[in-house]
């Protein structure tokens, strides 16, 4: 069983985070408006020592359990979206040859994240069919176009779908950063998650060797082998909830110091305003909730990992609707407190100079990937017919 770090461990990580999110914290709106690649803020994870929080203590890393990482995942989400995107997304792509890989591809990505302190990052997308892999003698050849590769410029390992003639299931595969054929198009130009590079890239005859090919896991047909796709529904999670955490002390911040009760409240502070209180009341209670029900799911999502292949297919759909509701609420939270904190501000607030537009533009970039509409009928589905839900490979 995996065990918790101790207190005072964890609490060092997560100050560490604190301290990066301050720092970045200060650049964000400069950062958020010039967009462009975050060779910056993938240095600054990397000096950390944060690349390595999930890897297990056998094979040199932190060791740190789903909850204790996605707590970084959401102090790092505080500050700048784009961010704790990032880092999201490289904690699911460091175990993903225990979850979908070989045991030797187990084994390989574990240590070398650990001994190299990688970074990773991907551009899965499955509804892109666009690139197309092809046998090449013992190893295979890649050509096409890939979209929202998020962070694949700055990554160590990369890890792309494709598509290959006569199978039905898309091939995924890990290149390294080095490896020739594979450019980016800089054509990341979307209102949000400016910071995130997610580029599209051209693959040209490019080689990907028979080990580089994730999988089959053993057992292939294991509940565990698609568990992946959970974890990583729970990470963007506590995105959404970093950055409304964000948007909310932002908020709070100005208030407190600019914002002027409004002319018939008949007060003189902000801070009085009964309006304002009554928003602030409802901003509050509702992220609370919405932390509280995520939590919830952290756990169980721990529990389901550490079952490892054992999992049973009714603990992993169980997991699953307990990250959808966690889901499903911080994402109507986060959507309705990040776009209401100019309410409370005033409108002096909505200034270029203080940037408070961003949490929501990354907020809603975000939460377009993946609408909670279909989280909601899963649930529904369970509610009135017991029917848990199919969970795919990186669904």
């Amino acid at each position: 069983m995996v065990q918790l770090l101790e207190a005072k461990q964890f609490q060092d990580w997560v100050n560490i985070a604190l301290s990066i999110s301050q720092e970045l914290a200060e650049t964000a709106v400069e950062r958020d408006t010039k967009a462009g690649s975050p060779e910056l803020e993938v240095q600054r994870l990397r000096e950390s020592g944060l690349l390595p929080l999930v890897v297990p203590k056998e094979y040199g890393g932190v060791g740190a359990t789903w909850a204790e990482a996605l707590t970084i995942v959401q102090k790092l989400s505080q500050a700048d979206g784009s961010i704790g995107q990032l880092y999201g997304n490289h904690l699911n792509l460091t175990v993903v040859g225990h979850g979908s890989g070989t045991p030797e591809q187990k084994d390989k990505y574990y240590r070398e994240t650990a001994q190299k302190n990688l970074f990773w990052a991907n551009a899965i997308n499955t509804r892109d069919t666009r690139l197309k892999i092809s046998p090449d003698g013992d190893n295979f050849r890649v050509n096409g176009v890939k979209s929202f590769g998020t962070g694949v410029e700055v990554a160590d390992l990369r890890v792309f779908s494709a598509v290959q003639d006569g199978v039905e299931l898309p091939v995924f595969f890990v290149i390294p950063k080095d490896r020739e054929g594979v450019v980016s198009n800089h054509d990341w130009e979307n209102f949000g998650q400016r910071r995130t590079a997610s580029d599209t890239f051209t693959f040209h005859n490019v080689l990907v060797k028979k080990d580089e090919i994730l999988g089959p896991p053993n057992p292939p047909d294991s509940a565990f082998a698609t568990f992946g796709g959970i974890i990583a529904q729970l990470t963007k999670t506590y995105v959404y909830l970093g950055i409304t955490e964000g948007a909310f002390t932002a908020a709070k911040n100005y208030t407190i110091n600019y914002s002027k009760p409004w002319i018939t409240s008949g007060v003189e502070h902000a801070t009085n305003d009964p309006y304002i209180l009554q928003h602030y009341g409802e901003f509050w209670t509702d992220l609370t909730a919405a932390i509280a029900l995520a939590d919830q799911a952290a756990a169980k999502v721990q529990t389901a990992w550490e079952k490892d292949v054992n999992l049973t297919f009714q603990e992993r759909g169980e997991a699953a609707i307990a990250v959808f509701a966690a889901k499903t609420l911080a994402t109507k939270v986060g959507l309705s407190i990040t776009n209401r904190i100019f309410e409370v501000m005033g409108t002096r607030s909505t200034a270029h100079r203080y940037g408070f537009d961003r949490y929501w533009r990354d907020l809603r970039t975000f939460t377009l990937h993946d609408p909670v509409d279909y989280k909601l009928r899963d649930i529904g589905n369970w509610v009135l017919n017991n029917e848990l839900p199919t969970i795919t490979q990186y669904s």
